[in-house]
């Protein structure tokens, strides 16, 4: 069965981050609809351009099974100052749905929307401080709840394949791993 997600973009977003995690998706069988908060191309943190399949005001009256957040800067920011997203991951976290943010995304995005209060959760190390004492300094990948956090690029698989783990199951993931030459575990 295919599951419904959104993947919000907008200049300054960590172009791995987003690229690794929508491509997992998508190989996984989600339908995912990445959507700008500004104009549908966007230039990421690395000056790579991506162009948004819409705007996020275009599908903001949907439900997702996930919503899953890049992080980078100022990507984050543009993110986190996006009255629509913001609702969208209020309903979201309200209903129970997963939510996912990668990098800058936990703290600057979440975290200022009151969204990982008492939650154990991880991000970029030089965002760490801001996550509070339920900050994890240490794992690639912390799920707690709802939530599934990760820290940066470099957990960008890890993390998009925890998703499809919390979408479709480990066996899921594992398919979608090993062609990747990836191992889930």
């Amino acid at each position: 069965m295919s599951k419904n997600v959104l993947v919000p973009i907008a200049d300054g977003t960590e172009e791995m981050e987003a690229v690794i995690v929508i491509d997992v998706l998508r190989r996984a069988g989600a339908r995912v609809i990445v959507a700008s908060v500004g104009d549908r191309q966007v230039t990421a943190s690395r000056g790579v351009r991506l162009v948004a399949d819409t705007e996020l005001s275009a599908v903001a009256g949907e439900t997702f099974d996930l919503i899953a957040l890049p992080g980078g800067m100022p990507g984050a920011e543009h993110l986190r100052d996006s009255p629509e997203l913001a609702r969208l991951l209020a309903d979201q976290d309200s209903a129970g749905r997963l939510i996912g943010a990668i990098c800058a995304a936990p703290a600057v995005v979440l975290a200022h929307h009151g969204l990982l209060a008492n939650r154990r959760a991880t991000g970029h190390p030089a965002f760490q401080d801001c996550l509070g004492e339920t900050a994890d300094r240490v794992a690639p990948v912390v799920v707690d709840g709802n939530i599934i956090t990760s820290q940066g690029p470099g957990t960008a698989l890890a993390f998009a394949l925890r998703l499809v783990t919390a979408l479709y199951g480990e066996d899921r993931a594992r398919e979608i791993a090993g062609p990747m030459v990836w191992s889930v575990g």
